[in-house]
């Protein structure tokens, strides 16, 4: 049976009009060796843009699936950037290609904070689920998860050449953890709110942290190591920390006493005040801790430089000792940390990255409110520095949310107009044709011709843009409020509009000639008003011009004649004022969308209600037809658009991708291309596909991935060993991912077994017959996959478990599984298959089985001939590590020995000196330009 009514699919295209969203910090990046400081990274929704700050344009786009990025984080290198989501997934994209190959998914809810350590080797992530996770970058896996805030962690720094991690949270607290033992040893509760921000300064011996007054705190950290050889030289016995039985009742900072002592000690060393009393924000360094970072809630930004590390400032006490009498020396708080400036931004700064280049050039990066970003640079050797705005990007979007769009006559042009601005764009290149200032803009269109555009504004006038020139032409006082909807009549000779002050009025299209332009301009000229009882919230024209439809405050649809203005119908039925309405090609139905959710279609002979649709959770903004079609759109403040069918009144299609709420959306002439615009400060594109829609299929898919939400949503695996309310735990969580591979594993599993049965059936029947019998027949499955053997298949089945979700998807096999897969193990490894993966795994079954395995008699012998096969063979492979590794140190000093210069020092001095002659070149060129 053939479908009898098709729908085509529409697919989201493209991202635009956003250049940073608020939700994620802002972060200094490199580009293929590039200049420092010339490119930054930004969120935009769910996507990552990378800015040439410079030349204000987009040069990498690294694209997520659906959830909002939530934190940045570049690794040491500058080759990967880290990137948290909004479901608490990490990856990590490569910034040579954009592309990402590992992924991290822990957190049950937003990444909040994400930090590497020195080496880019392991990374540290909080979250508002107030864990934090350690991750190994190399081995692509989880180590551990980090229980002990109470809410959500704002910053996690790792120390320098020490296996030390210290975090801050909302709950006030900071904490310290020793990551051998991996248990917080120290917490520390100086603050009396929530803790915003945490930096380390002076050779991580200073600690600042922010919060909510306008106190910046320090401490000094005194570590163990250093206390110990100081004692030995002779230094004063006081800096040693206390020992055990030593009471401290000055310290109210200090929960844990006695243990912190065994790593390192933290006391308040003084305050820095700020000028600004609202909170901290974000608090940030740059790569060397020299220059500290701290903005508030307001459109201030306060630097401040450590100035003198603590080893300096003790040889000047020491020198003024040796010349005074009296050796009373006291370290001061204002000799280390001085103020450099404050820089006033634009706007309300969200988001703040300082980077420090040569010459003591500091650069500063924000990410405003407003949807811009901005640079500044300033010298900090000068006495006086002052920031210096270097560059703004404000092109590529909207200072404020786009309330109306509009498309031309010819698909090409888009028009979305904010609070201050209106933009047209490109359709297909999404860049910006134009931009002009305007009022507060709540309607719009294109006049026929998409030579000039017409706005109506919330202060009740109307404006005319003339497109070529990108000028007002005019300003027209239209209604006395604001002017919520204009409709351009079917006969394209003018417009109607509706406002707040109760009015429609009908206005007509006349070329006048200006005194001092040489050709005439268009303008609108008022022939008609329509008076009513309430105010009009939206009024759209019949395609044939015999009615109009006028929405009122009062929840109703008013129905009038154009020719007469008499009264037809009253559409009543809605419990809130209705928001948007259309009217289809034949004007044969009108659909109404309203505040209270529902979307009712009626028909316009007799004005009977055809159906109510309860279609958003939130109200429905916007609703308009598919040209030449009874299918429709709607979008609501429930962050989605959907399509809907009004002959057959069914649900065909949601597309989801803002968000925030969905202000309003456009559709081509054509219909094969909308625009929407959000509260996400975000445009996007959608393209109709040649691809079907089939309804029984499409809610099998919903019902499915809800299915699978719900299951990746149910309790967490339990690990036997583990205490549930300890400080550390596994780091990984159940997600459908890892449920997927866990299953994989066991059909790989199950046809092994299926396939050995075989074997040994046959091995059966050929004793039985005395003679050699043919093989049976091959499992499809193993020769679609080359004719593999059923143990290889299982084995290439967990290679492809990605490292990250392997343990998880271990944890989730029965117990039924695990002999059979041990002895596969033990084939793997006495066959050098992959041993280091085997015996990842075979350690983790182990510490999660073990009672069952060991109480197993037959697993025994496995275990045993386990334990020989993996020592024996992970000896083998340390041993030609070793060797690899000492032949490439040989031939190093064979090459260095002939050359008779360091190894690579050549190539160095080469780079350097091609460098500078480009630089050379550029100057020249740039001189004689």
């Amino acid at each position: 049976m053939g479908l009898t009514k098709q729908y085509l699919r529409y697919a989201a295209s493209a991202v635009f009009g956003v250049i940073g969203s608020q939700k994620a910090n802002i972060a200094f990046v490199t580009m293929r060796g590039g200049e420092r400081g010339r490119f930054v990274a930004v969120a935009a929704c769910e996507h990552v843009f990378i800015w040439d700050v410079r030349k204000a344009e987009k040069v990498l786009i690294l694209k997520g699936n659906k959830h909002e990025v939530t934190y940045l984080c570049p690794s040491p290198d500058g080759i990967y950037v880290a990137v948290g989501y909004e479901d608490g997934a990490v990856r990590i994209f490569s910034l040579l290609n954009g592309e990402s190959n590992v992924s991290f998914n822990g957190h049950k809810s937003a990444v909040t904070v994400i930090h590497y350590d020195t080496l880019g080797s392991r990374l540290v992530t909080g979250s508002r689920d107030t864990d934090v996770i350690v991750w190994d970058v190399i081995n692509e896996c989880g180590l551990y998860r980090l229980k002990g805030h109470k809410d959500a962690v704002t910053q996690a720094l790792f120390l320098k050449d020490k296996n030390l991690l210290v975090t801050s949270s909302k709950d006030s607290f900071v904490k310290w953890w020793d990551l051998d033992t991996q248990h917080c040893f120290k917490t520390m509760l100086g603050h009396r709110s929530e803790v915003w921000g945490m930096a380390l300064l002076n050779q991580e011996s200073r600690l600042i942290t922010g919060s909510a007054d306008s106190e910046l705190r320090a401490w000094d950290i005194n570590y163990l190591q250093e206390v110990s050889t100081e004692e030995e030289a002779g230094e004063p016995k006081e800096k040693k920390g206390k020992s055990l039985l030593d009471d401290d009742d000055e310290e109210e900072e200090v929960v844990d006493e006695s243990p912190e002592e065994r790593i390192l000690s933290c006391k308040k060393a003084g305050s820095l005040l700020r000028e600004a009393r609202d909170r901290v924000v974000s608090m940030t360094t740059d790569a060397k801790a020299k220059v500290l970072a701290c903005h508030v809630s307001i459109d201030l930004l306060m630097l401040v430089q450590s100035y003198l590390p603590s080893s300096n400032i003790d040889l000047l006490d020491a020198q003024h000792a040796e010349d005074a009498p009296e050796p009373v020396v006291e370290r001061k708080l204002a000799n280390e940390i001085v103020r450099l400036t404050n820089i006033k931004a634009s706007a309300n700064i969200r988001w703040v990255d300082c980077l420090m280049c040569a010459g003591g050039e500091l650069k500063v990066a924000m990410l405003l409110q407003n949807n811009t970003v901005e640079t500044y640079s300033l010298k900090t050797s000068d006495k006086n520095p002052t920031g210096i705005k270097t560059s703004r990007l404000t092109l590529g979007g909207h200072r404020t949310d786009a309330r109306t769009l509009a498309f031309s006559s010819d698909n090409i042009a888009v028009l979305s107009a904010s609070g201050d601005t209106v933009k047209v764009w490109n359709r297909s290149t999404l860049q910006v044709i134009r931009t002009m200032a305007c009022d507060y803009a709540l309607c719009s269109l294109f006049v026929p011709g998409d030579r000039q555009i017409i706005l109506g504004t919330k202060s009740g006038k109307i404006q005319i843009f003339d497109l070529a020139s990108g000028t007002l032409l005019e300003t027209v006082d239209a209604h006395n409020g604001a002017l919520w909807s204009l409709c351009l009549s079917p006969d394209q000779r003018g417009i109607v509009t509706g406002g707040a002050d109760k009015t429609v009025k009908f206005w007509e299209f006349e070329l006048i000639k200006d005194e001092d332009a040489a050709q005439k301009r268009l303008t609108v000229k008022h022939v008609r008003t329509l008076q009513l009882d309430e105010d009009v919230l939206c009024v759209k024209y019949s395609p044939d011009q015999r009615l109009l439809a006028v929405s009122l405050l009062d929840c109703t649809v008013k129905v009038f004649y154009t020719d007469t203005l008499k009264f037809f119908l009253s559409l009543y039925g809605h419990k809130l004022p209705v928001l948007c309405l259309d009217i289809s090609h034949d004007s044969a139905l009108i659909a109404t969308g309203s505040a209270d959710r529902n979307v009712k279609i009626w028909g316009l002979d007799f004005g009977d209600c055809h159906r109510s649709m309860f279609a958003h959770d939130d109200s429905v903004m916007f609703l308009q037809f598919v040209p030449k079609t009874h299918l429709f759109f709607t979008a609501g403040k429930d962050k989605k658009i959907k399509q809907w069918d009004a002959d057959k009144f069914e649900h065909i299609q949601t597309l989801e991708g803002h968000h925030r709420e969905v202000w309003c959306l456009a559709i081509s002439p054509n219909g094969d291309h909308i625009v929407s615009s959000s509260h996400d400060k975000s445009l996007r594109l959608w393209e109709r596909t040649r691809e079907p829609i089939i309804l029984e299929e499409e809610r099998e898919m919903e019902r499915e991935a809800e299915f699978e939400e719900g299951m990746a949503k149910g309790d967490e695996p339990v690990v036997p060993g583990e205490n549930k309310d300890a400080e550390a735990a596994p780091a990984a969580k159940k997600t459908i991912e890892t449920v997927k591979a866990a299953e994989r594993v066991m059909e790989a599993l199950e046809l092994y077994r299926s396939e050995s049965r075989k074997m040994e059936e046959h091995q059966i029947a050929c004793q039985s017959a005395g003679k050699q019998l043919p093989p049976p027949k091959a499992n499809p499955i193993l020769v679609a996959f080359g004719n593999v053997s059923p143990s290889r298949y299982v084995l290439d089945v967990i290679k492809k478990v990605r490292s990250s979700e392997l343990e998880v998807s271990l944890l989730v096999l029965p117990f039924p599984y695990i002999p059979d897969l041990l002895s596969l193990f033990n084939c793997y490894v006495q066959d050098g298959l992959e041993v280091e993966l085997v015996c990842r795994c075979l350690f983790f079954l182990l510490r999660i089985h073990f009672g069952q395995i060991s109480s197993n008699q037959m697993l025994l012998t496995v275990i045993d001939e386990l334990r020989i096969n993996t020592i024996s063979k992970v000896r083998e492979i340390r041993d030609v590590l070793g060797f690899n590794s000492a032949g490439l140190q040989f031939l190093q000093r064979e090459v260095e020995s002939k050359e008779e210069i360091m190894f690579f020092a050549d190539a160095t001095g080469l780079l350097k000196e091609k460098r500078r002659k480009r630089k050379k070149r550029e100057r020249a060129i740039l001189t004689i330009a």
